[in-house]
């Protein structure tokens, strides 16, 4: 294990400085890709590459990686989403397989299957115990969305008709499960590429309005590439040009009323490519963290400055543990990081 300290030094808005201490330490490290995180209880899920999910055991200091049985060796998980009972993951690519375990015992069950050439989820997550979500790639004339009512034990697909139409060349990217974010009845979904919109529902996914948005678009890997909502109002949007991993225009904006406008912020400065971006839990929507193509960032006013306080770009992917504590994955290894 490694132990890393990082000092920030920010410049306040009444012109006092705030020293901000923050701490990691490797949990372990082998040959991965991993863009799908989920912290439960005493254990950190990864769903992986090469067919493979694991877990970090906090109690034991022990991690486990298992090959999933009923998919082949090129299968990559990407999404993934908990109930009390259940781990989900679901994979990218043709055929799409969602796998239930059975979090004690670890048994593997499909509980849903499609097959398609276009076939591609991005995002997964539940609201409770029964009700679940995901979204993928259109197929046909909208974003794929499947959904569960059983706390996943059957899963069905929502029928076009329903869904908002998407744009030519409007798809999503799977870059770190960020794509489907869900606070209270509110449902948000992201696309990129050509168009780069946001999908808001208010009811669980009866009725959908679609908001356009300032972020980079108009080429096959530009857009937003990872979102999260802080509430059912204040939300963040990030990504860009991913071929541009450096540029750090229009490509990162918040929205104060529910992701009908949104307004760019730190323009020409901070960030480039962002491939996972998530707000401090208990910071009143003002403290944000990002990972991406360009290192690791803090801020701690809206996204209006940001300090960085890492150049790591190994990392894809990262979840809060509490408002001092997140973990972060992506390339070989899973890290801790504490904020102190």
């Amino acid at each position: 294990m490694k132990n890393i300290v990082v000092i920030l030094l920010f410049i306040g808005l009444f012109g006092f400085s705030q020293k901000v201490t923050i701490t990691s330490e490797i949990l372990f490290e082998s040959k991965l890709s991993c863009r799908a995180i989920l912290i439960d209880e005493d254990k950190v899920w990864m769903g992986m590459d090469k067919g493979r999910y694991g877990f970090y055991d906090k109690k034991r200091d022990t991690t486990i990686i298992k090959e999933i049985q009923s998919v082949t060796r090129n299968t990559e998980f990407r999404s993934i989403a908990s109930t009390n009972e259940s781990i989900f993951i679901l994979s990218v690519g043709n055929p799409a397989m969602l796998i239930r375990i059975n979090k004690k015992t670890l048994e593997e069950t499909v509980v849903y299957k499609e097959d398609h050439e276009k076939v591609f989820y991005d995002s997964m997550q539940f609201v409770d115990d029964l009700n679940g979500f995901a979204m993928g790639d259109p197929i046909e004339n909208c974003l794929a969305f499947i959904k569960t009512t059983d706390g996943g034990k059957t899963w069905q697909k929502v029928s076009c008709d329903i869904l908002p139409s998407i744009s030519e060349g409007e798809a999503a990217f799977a870059s770190s499960n960020t794509n489907l974010i869900v606070k209270g009845k509110s449902i948000f979904m992201v696309s990129g590429g050509k168009k780069s919109r946001v999908f808001v529902s208010k009811d669980f996914g009866t009725t959908w309005k679609v908001y356009d948005t300032p972020i980079v678009q108009g080429a096959t890997m530009t857009g937003i590439f990872t979102a999260d909502f802080y509430n059912e109002k204040i939300g963040i949007i990030a990504g860009g040009n991913y071929e541009k991993q450096d540029q750090n225009w229009a490509n990162k904006a918040i929205t104060k009323n529910g992701g009908k406008t949104w307004k760019l912020i730190a323009e020409k400065e901070a960030f480039g490519y962002a491939s996972c971006i998530q707000f401090l839990p208990n910071g009143q929507g003002k403290k944000l963290i990002s990972v991406g193509g360009t290192g690791m960032y803090y801020s701690d006013n809206f996204g209006i400055s940001w300090t960085k306080f890492s150049d790591n770009k190994d990392f894809y992917t990262f979840r809060f543990e509490s408002e001092k504590v997140f973990y972060a994955t992506g390339r070989n290894k899973l890290v801790r990081f504490e904020i102190q």
